[in-house]
């Protein structure tokens, strides 16, 4: 049951953690509204709403931003690798509770029938109530550890579908803003 706890223990560390990490980052139509200014020309006001903004999106769009003339696809690339890892951490810690709870559980569980077993082999069959209650506490291990993997699965499931989304949104503004970036360079070579 210890190895239980501590799986439990940290399953809602990290979980606490991940929640308070997405509830930071959270931001509302700041990708368009920095689009929108890049759009604009107004360079400096976009690169100054992105570094305030804890949003892995715009920290990528402002690399792209800042490396607008070497090659911003590159910046950006270069930038998402180094936001998913932070998106997608501890989630490795909290996949391997979800698949080690339950073992640990079914292993308490044996351990336990084997020294029922014991205590049956040493006191005979006459007393079933010192067999059962073994058994009984036995399968407490097993239905533990089924509880703290449900109970982390599914934030688990969570998190992982919500760094998906944003890699997906990372590379959807990503897009566009070479789009727009190649669009006004293209609109500066006809001006001249």
């Amino acid at each position: 049951m210890i190895p239980l706890l501590v799986c439990s223990v940290v399953s809602v560390t990290i979980i606490i953690e991940r929640f308070l990490y997405w509830y930071r980052i959270r931001s509302i139509d700041l990708p368009e509204r920095l689009l929108q200014l890049v759009e604009r020309d107004e360079i400096q006001n976009a690169l100054e709403l992105a570094k305030e903004a804890r949003d892995p999106v715009l920290k990528v769009i402002a690399v792209g931003i800042e490396n607008s003339n070497p090659s911003p696809d590159k910046a950006m690339e270069a930038a998402a690798l180094a936001e998913i890892p932070r998106m997608k951490q501890y989630l490795p810690v909290l996949d391997t509770i979800v698949t080690l709870a339950p073992l640990l559980g079914l292993l308490g569980t044996i351990t336990g029938m084997i020294s029922s077993f014991g205590i049956m082999s040493l006191a005979g069959i006459g007393q079933p109530h010192a067999i059962t209650g073994g058994i009984a506490e036995a399968l407490i291990a097993t239905a533990t550890g089924l509880s703290v993997a449900i109970c982390a699965l599914i934030p688990y499931n969570y998190f992982l579908s919500k760094s998906e989304r944003k890699i997906e949104e990372i590379e959807r503004y990503a897009s566009r803003l070479e789009l727009v970036l190649k669009r006004k360079k293209e609109e500066a070579g006809h001006a001249n």
